[in-house]
């Protein structure tokens, strides 16, 4: 049976190993803080936040784009009855395309990852901004306090920062996405915060074939590039990379993925999920982005599974980030959970 090495923070627990189905129970159970885990068969070592439960203080806050504020109000309605949203009444304020000044947004931010009592942080939407001052925030009582930071597209930034200190994130959808009222969409958000670690598989198509386990990181091309630029990501060891993105002509996704490739930034790589591309045309010329992701990525002899249903698609299905996963390019399936 796989046997983990954890350590645990909750109180009167001390480290120890268990196989991963005492794992899954304590889970279950809700029976701890947080577990730094070591899987060492995959050598993996992560710092995971405890589960969402019915009682859990969850911070919302808008780091990039102003938002519908009837969509707001909707999810918040939602979000009370699995668990106790607190925002600040400032997250309504706007600046051009920004939820309010990089003081007022930072500050929220820097409040919320310093919340000792909060179980997540949830981003309200997308668009733009995050990244003007998420590199001056302080991280350590993330590291410290461990919590959930929930969100997709813009905020990939903030994944990018949590796993460089080694905190599991979930890549999922924005606060205001949820307003909507798609209960499947609903129900499928807050199952994968209750049960983090629970199995599970998305299925999209093989394009290379061959199965790859490492760390699950990525998020928005954009985005990434943008780190790439200044230098503050970096890939972990053979890690599955997933990749998505929205309104990019298929020219500047060829262009952002050379400069991925001449960085040396994919040499890290193990293996490529693909999301969708949603709205990224072929532009004058008529090349489909999906012909610019394979001839990207099928030379580099790693599995690749494209069409995986993540992203600013209908279906977003939440992603932990950080955590173990395992890509086969044979079935077209990404598996998520410590068990894959």
């Amino acid at each position: 049976m796989l046997q983990l090495e954890f350590q645990t923070v909750a109180h009167g627990m001390r480290p120890g190993v268990l196989p991963f189905t005492s794992l899954i129970r304590r889970e279950r159970g809700h029976g701890f803080k947080s577990i730094v885990f070591k899987i060492n068969r995959f050598r993996l070592k992560v710092l995971v936040p405890p589960p969402l439960r019915r009682t859990s203080k969850v911070r919302i806050v808008a780091t990039s784009g102003p938002f519908d504020r009837l969509l707001f109000w909707r999810a918040i309605g939602w979000l009370a009855s699995v668990c106790r949203p607190h925002f600040d009444r400032s997250i309504f304020e706007k600046d051009g395309f920004h939820a309010g000044s990089d003081e007022r947004r930072r500050a929220e931010f820097q409040s919320a990852l310093d919340d000792p009592d909060a179980a997540a942080v949830v981003v309200a939407r997308g668009g733009w901004g995050a990244a003007r001052f998420t590199q001056s925030l302080d991280y350590s009582r993330l590291r410290a306090s461990p919590k959930w930071l929930v969100g997709f597209s813009d905020p990939t930034i903030m994944h990018m920062n949590a796993w460089r200190l080694g905190v599991a994130s979930m890549h999922a959808s924005n606060l205001v996405a949820l307003g909507r009222g798609d209960s499947a969409a609903r129900e499928a958000w807050v199952d994968a915060l209750q049960w983090p670690l629970k199995r599970r598989v998305l299925r999209g198509r093989p394009a290379s074939r061959g199965t790859a386990t490492g760390t699950l990181v990525g998020g928005n091309l954009t985005v990434l590039m943008g780190g790439l630029s200044t230098g503050c990501l970096r890939f972990p060891d053979q890690c599955i990379l997933a990749l998505e993105d929205v309104s990019e002509s298929s020219y500047r996704v060829d262009r952002m993925l050379s400069a991925f490739e001449h960085s040396g930034a994919l040499d890290r790589v193990g293996a490529i999920a693909l999301g969708e591309f949603v709205d990224c045309n072929a532009g004058t010329h008529g090349v489909e982005v999906a012909h610019v992701l394979r001839s990207h990525f099928l030379p580099m002899g790693i599995p690749v599974v494209t069409d995986l249903p993540f992203g600013h698609g209908r279906i977003n299905v939440s992603l932990p980030f950080g955590t173990t996963a395992v890509l086969n390019g044979d079935k077209g399936e990404l598996g998520l959970g410590i068990q894959a």
